[in-house]
């Protein structure tokens, strides 16, 4: 009696902590990844029970824990890898699944020992969690809690691995009936209600870590764009500089300016001015990546860092931010009038930091300005630029504006 009360404390503990992530995810403002986590805590607690409630002499038992445990691995894992935009491979995770059913099924049918049926489902979680950490280790974000809980997934993915291993050197083999005296037994229970503790304690940590960086991300972005203030911009740029000089990943710096927009104040008012701010915005936050920044940086001037980018790809990103504000119809403007924008480009240098790449950058938009505007400017390395777009659409320009 004692041990079936000793035994039900783990799956209680994650059916608070799946109950405390719906209450997460529920009234916060945090992403769908905090329902994973706590789906994934809720498959725990179900294989959990199973486990302990049912006849593990049955050949039943294992292959219906083994998958609420591979639920509850893969939900973890999916919403870890969402959380910093990385693919959570739920195709290698469904390979791992099978191979390793597979495995024991062919165990189930040989033998009513369970330590190759505990060795098999181990090792198949193990790995699962080895591609967790692989996932996450490719994220460019490197906050501390970030190597947290990659840390915790190494962790995982070790005690898995190594745990059955040593237990069953020391005790030999578990029969069937005697699985839940024995001393793997004891130590499953101690290990994974600890990890399960741990990892709870973790994933809340990120999700009020997420909740604080969105307050003030929110507070630091321009209301009518969306965009970072400048502020906010150049902070987040500094330290992708310096994050990419150690890193050696190449980086471009694009400052954009909206062609004669004065003259829009002036024919079509400030309100219109606005809206063709704001629609410059959406374009910039519908074509930049996740791993991207941009801001809002002067009245029409803008800001774009591209990560993992050299000068000549983020010519192909300002070409397309460029062509789709162009096609944009502004509200308050005549719908055959379309408005134009120039760039400027240039790459990182080695040994540059932000004042002399937006020195580039924005010479290269001046350059852009004084060739005839609506195009993009190229700032090589050696100082040269290069003209690379320089057809302006049809009526660009409001018709009642002197220029």
């Amino acid at each position: 009696m004692r041990e079936q009360i000793i035994g039900m404390i783990t799956p209680t503990m994650a059916v608070m902590f799946s109950v405390g992530f719906l209450l997460l995810w529920k009234r916060g403002t945090l992403g769908n990844y905090v329902l994973a986590f706590a789906a994934a805590y809720a498959f725990f607690a179900i294989g959990f029970g199973v486990t302990h409630l049912f006849d593990t002499g049955s050949p039943y038992v294992f292959h219906t824990t083994q998958f609420f445990y591979t639920m509850s691995a893969a939900a973890g894992i999916w919403g870890m890898a969402r959380r910093v935009d990385q693919p959570p491979h739920l195709g290698v995770l469904l390979i791992i699944y099978a191979l390793s059913a597979g495995t024991l099924a062919l165990a189930i049918l040989l033998s009513d020992d369970l330590t190759a049926r505990l060795i098999i489902v181990n090792c198949g979680y193990g790995v699962m969690y080895v591609v967790a950490v692989m996932s996450l280790l490719n994220s460019h974000r490197r906050e501390s809690i970030d190597k947290v809980i990659i840390a915790m997934q190494a962790l995982l993915a070790a005690q898995f691995l190594i745990r059955p291993l040593l237990t069953l050197l020391i005790e030999g083999s578990i029969p069937a009936a005697a699985y839940r005296e024995s001393l793997y037994y004891s130590v499953l229970n101690l290990s994974l209600a600890l990890l399960s503790l741990l990892a709870a304690m973790v994933l809340v940590a990120a999700c009020i870590y997420d909740q604080i960086a969105a307050v003030r991300e929110r507070a630091e972005l321009d209301l009518l764009t969306g965009l970072r203030t400048r502020r906010a911009f150049e902070q987040d740029a500094i330290a992708y500089l310096e994050r990419a000089k150690q890193e050696g990943v190449p980086v471009s710096l694009v400052v954009a300016d909206i062609d004669h927009f004065k003259a829009v104040n002036d024919v079509y008012g400030h309100q219109t001015g606005d809206r063709a701010i704001a629609r410059f915005g959406e374009v910039v936050r519908e074509t930049i990546r996740e791993t991207d920044i941009a801001g809002r940086i002067g009245g029409e001037e803008f800001c774009l860092l591209a990560w993992n980018c050299d000068g000549n790809a983020a010519v192909a990103m300002a070409e397309r931010v460029r062509n789709r504000f162009g096609a944009s119809m502004i509200e308050g403007m005549p719908d055959d009038h379309r408005l134009t924008a120039s760039f400027g480009i240039a790459g990182r240098c080695e040994g540059e930091g932000y004042g002399k790449l937006f020195a580039r950058s924005d010479s290269a938009l001046y350059a852009a300005k004084q060739g005839g505007r609506n195009r993009s400017i190229h700032d090589e390395r050696k100082g040269e630029t290069a003209l690379l777009a320089s057809v302006a659409p049809k009526s660009a320009l409001p018709k009642a504006a002197n220029y």
